[in-house]
């Protein structure tokens, strides 16, 4: 199932995922993919916040993973823009979080696809100028294994 959304401000992008987050399970993969700037992690703090995480979300550019542990459930939030080879991810113990109790959100996804599970959801955000420097279009592509208890 695939879905589109457009926003005009970084607080409708935040909404969008916050309602995502409101119906996310334990041992959902959210893969997001998009240019440098785009929003991703605009769409991962609105997440948080759908989860009930009130601590700040940054970008874990550095560390690879942030992890929240406050809301509903835990949150493992990576960014992989830095990872010059999926098997670093193996180190960090990927598998763990994977399949752990939390969600995971992931920045860059594209660089580690070929260690992402199928039933992955997808989600690649979009920048159109013409249409004004906050518009996006989120295209929400979710498997069918899922796509019954989350509500979009």
């Amino acid at each position: 199932m695939t879905s589109i959304f457009e926003t005009f401000s970084p607080e409708e992008t935040e909404a969008i995922s916050r309602h995502l987050a409101e119906s996310a399970s334990p041992g959902d993969i959210i893969c997001l993919n998009g240019e440098l700037g785009v929003g991703k992690t605009v769409f991962v703090k609105g997440f948080a916040k759908g989860l009930g995480i009130r601590e700040p979300v940054v970008s874990p550019t550095f560390t690879i993973v942030q992890e929240y542990y406050e809301g509903r459930l835990a949150l493992y939030h990576f960014d992989v823009y830095r990872i010059e080879d999926p098997s670093e991810m193996e180190e960090v113990g990927i598998d763990e979080y994977f399949y752990g109790d939390g969600v995971c959100l992931i920045e860059w996804s594209a660089l580690i696809a070929e260690m992402i599970p199928k039933g992955a959801i997808r989600v690649l955000i979009e920048k159109d100028p013409q249409k004004g420097n906050d518009y996006r279009k989120i295209t929400l592509t979710v498997p069918e294994t899922v796509s019954d208890r989350l509500r979009l």
